[in-house]
């Protein structure tokens, strides 16, 4: 597919020999939510009945987890220096990398996906069966997506970075249209009653908050989400 959108590039990016203690630390909140999202019926849980001691033990191990692995430098944009400075180069991409952005494309796709389907259903039969959609579909989902970054087929977890310079947009496309149709659905969801006229309302709000992202992205018109001409030098997280 042709891209006639904005581009940026490399040439006039400012390259970064280290990254600073305040952006370390900027970026580690973002990997401290990916993996809490992990077990999604447990986060649903948060929604349904609020934290529960499970919640707790599972934040209390995430953050240790994420803690070690930052300090260690082994998160994307968590790093004492940029791991990637030249995009087109084909060099090795790190499990720690592949590891997260996996995770995160699961964070992504499979919460979008599932409220997407509950917001479906509860149109079509003008009742709510959300739990149970959590219950029985986030982990068949969840392995699949995790399936599909052991083999390297979604963008950013490939085993090299060598596309990276186009991968990046559609990972922060897909991050800035799933965010934002999220939180709408969230402000309906508290602000609307569980009828099947609220759910029609949801539904198209959450529909057209994506489409209108997804529309911003493919055109780079949102952060991070312009192609970067090869040849010359970049940095990225």
């Amino acid at each position: 597919m042709g891209y006639s959108g904005k581009v940026d590039y490399a040439g006039k990016r400012k390259i970064r020999e280290r990254n600073t203690k305040l952006y370390r630390l900027a970026h580690w909140p973002i990997w401290i939510f990916v993996f809490f999202l992990a077990p999604g019926p447990w986060t649903f849980s948060v929604f349904d009945r609020g934290f529960q001691w499970m919640n707790w033990a599972w934040l209390g191990a995430v953050l240790v987890g994420t803690g070690i692995a930052g300090l260690r430098g082994r998160m994307p944009g968590v790093e004492p220096r940029p791991y990637i400075l030249r995009f087109d180069e084909d060099k090795p991409n790190p499990l720690y990398r592949r590891v997260c952005y996996t995770f995160a494309w699961n964070a992504v796709l499979n919460y979008a996906l599932l409220n997407l389907a509950g917001l479906v259903g509860a149109v079509i039969t003008g009742g709510w069966n959300l739990k149970q959609i959590y219950e029985f579909a986030y982990s068949p989902l969840c392995a699949l997506i995790l399936l599909l970054g052991i083999l390297g087929w979604l963008p950013r977890v490939g085993t090299s970075t060598k596309s990276e310079g186009t991968e990046r947009r559609y990972f922060y496309g897909s991050v800035w249209s799933v965010t934002l149709a999220q939180t709408v659905l969230l402000i309906l969801w508290k602000a609307l009653p569980e009828t099947r006229q609220g759910s029609l309302i949801k539904v198209t709000a959450f529909v057209l908050a994506l489409a209108a992202m997804g529309t911003l992205a493919s055109r780079g018109l949102l952060p991070r989400t312009r192609p970067i001409v090869p040849g010359e030098w970049m940095v990225s997280d």
